[in-house]
């Protein structure tokens, strides 16, 4: 497959660590006679041109016009097939200062280079057929994870758990149109074409696929994340609850109402799930300016939230007003938090709110417990792990609910017997490559690119 937006080949070089100060930053190369285009540059080059691949040498990015010394490097040599892009590559890891990384890739521009696009390493690892399409999107996932169990979800992906579990499907529907084809081929009557296969293993396949649909929702709350808000009246805790939460002193305390004008939000993981938490305002009535824009700015917060943390002072009880707020909010998942329960004892909890929590915010106590709460509301799946085969992105979840469709049109024609076997094998034809399309098979040209631009530029 060739895509127009990249040479295949071509030499190309890409800064692929962070432009940030650091100890150590990495300039990556790919292509076609790489390491010798890298020799005119290293000062070095009769031992770079000898090196064996994945080996490390020693030396001084130059500039060749004149010997000017750049920065002292460290190459990594990679030959073809066995890296990353199944090209020759050499990765040059120079000292992390801003104008040493530019530099650095500016002389590889000056002498033979082109810069990378987005996406370009990723895409002649695909080309080169060192990965398929789940495994490439799972690089990005792993780069924007925000949980260690986000991270490991997509380090699944990317060690080929998904690609395997598509890839056994596939032998399946396959064995099933082998045996189709054969009994169309070679009839001996009409009941021989009738009863020429067993669906057992399509009905198999189906449900494999429909655990993987039904798997989005979970992995897609694990990549995005929820948001969740705590809200409540004054003085219920909310900011102590948020600072526990955090483990850091993020809001300010303070046993004066009204304290907090407007909201903060940050990240935390509520067992494994991202989770964008926001502080807010108190809701009261209140004649002060400021303090009445915050309290509005939270309404505006409980009516996008995915969850509410309604936080209740124990020792003041549910008021009217909280019973208000509370009935108003039938369409947003709640938690009532019962704060300040400075007592280990568990508290007894009204029984019209199910959904409920006692903790201590000031003391920390049964958090673990309000951890668990708000997971399981969220929807994440009992039993759901790390270890656990799902989808990665939107465009995987469309091409396998279609292959899906396919799938059970092709079962209920072969069960109803209202089509002749042809419409089955036409049926699961198209499953299969929809199928493909989710690893990367007969992908669209647009697609592929579409993907691979959401990049960085280093992959």
């Amino acid at each position: 497959m060739t895509n127009t937006a990249y040479t295949p080949e071509e030499p190309i070089a890409a800064i692929a660590t962070a432009l940030a100060p650091g100890a150590i930053a990495m300039v990556r190369c790919s292509g076609r006679n790489c390491i010798e285009q890298a020799c005119s540059v290293f000062s070095r080059p009769n031992a770079l041109r000898t090196a064996e691949g994945n080996s490390l040498i020693h030396g001084w990015i130059v500039r060749p016009e004149n010997g000017e010394r750049i920065d002292e490097v460290m190459l990594g040599v990679y030959r073809a097939p066995k890296s990353f892009t199944g090209e020759d590559m050499v990765e040059i890891c120079c000292h992390g200062g801003l104008a040493v990384v530019r530099a650095v890739l500016a002389v590889l521009l000056q002498n033979g280079f082109r810069q990378a696009e987005r996406g370009e390493f990723t895409f002649r690892a695909y080309i080169n057929g060192k990965t398929d399409l789940t495994r490439a999107e799972a690089v990005k996932e792993i780069i924007e994870s925000k949980t260690d169990s986000s991270r490991g979800r997509a380090a699944g992906r990317l060690a080929g758990n998904l690609f395997a579990e598509i890839d056994s499907v596939k032998h399946l529907i396959i064995d099933t149109l082998a045996a189709i084809e054969v009994a169309v081929e070679y009839p001996e009557d009409e009941e021989t074409i009738a009863d020429s296969f067993d669906p057992a293993k399509l009905r198999e396949a189906r449900a494999r696929l429909q655990m993987l649909a039904d798997s989005w929702k979970s992995e897609k709350l694990y990549q995005d994340g929820a948001r969740v808000v705590l809200c409540g009246r004054t003085n219920a805790g909310k900011s102590s609850l948020f600072n526990t939460l955090l483990k850091e002193e993020r809001s300010i305390v303070s046993d004066i109402a009204g304290t907090t004008r407007d909201w903060l939000e940050s990240w935390v993981s509520f067992d494994g799930i991202p989770v964008r938490l926001f502080d807010t305002a108190g809701l009261r009535k209140t004649e002060d300016v400021i303090e009445a824009a915050g309290v509005e700015r939270t309404r505006d917060l409980t009516d996008e939230a995915d969850l509410l943390l309604y936080l209740v002072d124990a020792m003041a009880g549910l008021c009217e007003e909280d019973r208000e707020f509370l009935e108003s909010h039938r369409t947003v998942p709640v938690l009532l938090v019962w704060n300040k329960c400075d007592s280990d004892s568990a508290l007894p909890l009204p029984p019209e709110y199910k959904e409920s929590v006692a903790v201590s915010a000031k003391r920390g106590l049964h958090i673990a417990a309000l951890t668990a709460a708000v997971a399981r509301l969220l929807g994440r799946e009992e039993g759901s792990d790390r270890s656990r085969t799902g989808l990665g992105s939107e465009r995987q979840k469309e091409a396998l609910v279609e292959a899906l469709e396919r799938l059970c049109h092709a079962l209920d024609t072969a069960e109803s017997g209202s089509y002749g076997l042809d419409a089955v094998v036409q049926d699961l034809e198209d499953s299969l490559g929809s199928l493909g399309e989710l690893t990367g098979e007969g992908t669209p040209e647009d697609v592929l690119s579409s993907v691979l631009s959401q990049f960085c530029v280093g992959k």
